[in-house]
């Protein structure tokens, strides 16, 4: 089946692609966007293994070709290793289109990917691309010195024979990139050259203005629901005034919260909810907490046992994390995520768990990303793991 490009377009509307030679700072840039605008960040590097699985070896060859060791894979001819990368490349991208059509549909999302110049003008306009660029010079040391690619540095010293790997490697890329970073520069598309000495800063300004990213799209993330969180923003503002208060089955503070949850502006998963609470069906030590204000309920989360995910194994949950949007930027989301670890550490876990669509949004509070996983309604969403100190 063929798409045309202007459907392929239509559809991908709200996806960013930030493109470029290897260490151009796609990586870099994407992440800092994510966190300035509060975008989700879909990395194609990490959705190979994902993407490789669903593969079959008829379809992507490349993608299923198989290699005994360093010695085999780098011992090809520079022709050989350059074909395979491209080829490698435009197999995934099937699948990484797929993926972006359905991530993209109600959200804006930032693609760290690798596209040609054509495929570039096929599948999205000018104002939705940017590639960063480095003038390609002696990569695989550059490429190897960095921790998140330590394990292509790990594979490429188990070479028997390291500096002929590495000029393999080095030749490689040196082919794909002295013309594409060229041609990129001569194409009209916006681009920065890490080589014109711009800060990391200025260089996410640039790109952000030629996304046309505003603060507005900071009030969009706050209208989302992030897998099972809402409401999502930390600023410096003052907390003092804000009380975290446990809800107990047998309180008269847990009426007041149910008023609060069935009349709250999270629509998609209030009757939910409340249910919940109205029925109790809490078990052992799962609890939820209420967020207050000046003697006003504003805000909520959870600490359960299951989520909105097949995942038995993995708990406890921080979940339901609410904030009514008048109080957003207050911090409450941060106290509330603070008084669900305090207390799942008070039961004698030592981790908790946050699923999420976004990246940038809860590193801040000292999560780091685990894995993707696939709720019940099939949709892929981040884990989140923070160890508990």
């Amino acid at each position: 089946m063929i798409f045309q490009d202007n459907i392929i377009k239509q559809y991908l509307k709200n996806v960013y692609f930030i493109a470029g030679t290897p260490c151009g700072g796609k990586t870099t840039v994407s992440r800092a966007l994510a966190k300035k605008y509060g975008i989700m960040v879909y990395d194609i590097d990490e959705r190979f293994d994902e993407h490789q699985a669903m593969s079959d070896p008829v379809s992507q060859p490349a993608m299923n070709r198989n290699f005994r060791d360093a010695d085999e894979f780098f011992g090809r001819s520079v022709e050989e290793y350059k074909a395979w990368l491209l080829q490698n490349t435009r197999e995934q991208l099937d699948f990484v289109l797929l993926d972006l059509m359905r991530l993209s549909q109600n959200q804006k999302v930032l693609c760290d990917c690798h596209l040609t110049l054509e495929q570039a003008a096929q599948i999205t306009d000018p104002g939705h691309v940017a590639f960063m660029l480095r003038k390609p010079v002696n990569l695989v040391d550059e490429y190897c010195n960095r921790p998140d690619h330590q394990g292509f540095s790990d594979f490429i010293h188990s070479a028997t024979d390291f500096e002929a790997a590495k000029a393999t490697c080095n030749e490689t890329l040196m082919s794909l990139n002295e013309k594409y970073y060229e041609d990129v520069k001569a194409s009209g598309y916006f681009f920065v050259d890490r080589g014109d000495g711009l800060s990391v800063e200025e260089t996410v300004a640039r790109t952000a203005k030629h996304f046309g990213f505003t603060d507005l799209v900071k009030d969009e993330k706050e209208a989302k629901v992030p897998g099972k969180t809402a409401g999502m923003k930390a600023d410096s503002r003052n907390t003092s005034d804000v009380t975290i208060m446990k809800v107990e089955e047998d309180s008269p503070f847990r009426k007041e919260f149910l008023h609060f949850v069935e009349n709250c502006s999270w629509i998609e998963v209030r009757d939910h909810i409340a249910g919940l609470i109205r029925k109790w069906e809490f078990t052992d030590w799962e609890t939820m907490f209420a967020a207050v204000k000046d003697g006003k309920i504003v805000g909520m989360t959870s600490v359960l046992k299951t989520d909105y995910y097949p995942l038995p194994d993995i708990f406890p949950w921080v979940s339901c994390v609410f904030v009514e949007k008048p109080y957003r930027g207050q911090r409450v989301s941060e106290k509330l995520i603070e008084k669900a670890n305090a207390y799942a550490k008070e039961q004698g876990f030592t981790k908790t768990y946050i699923p999420t669509e976004f990246t940038g949004l809860y590193e801040r509070y000292g999560y780091r990303y685990l894995k993707d996983i696939v709720n019940y309604g099939g949709g892929t969403d981040r884990l989140y793991v923070k160890d508990l100190q």
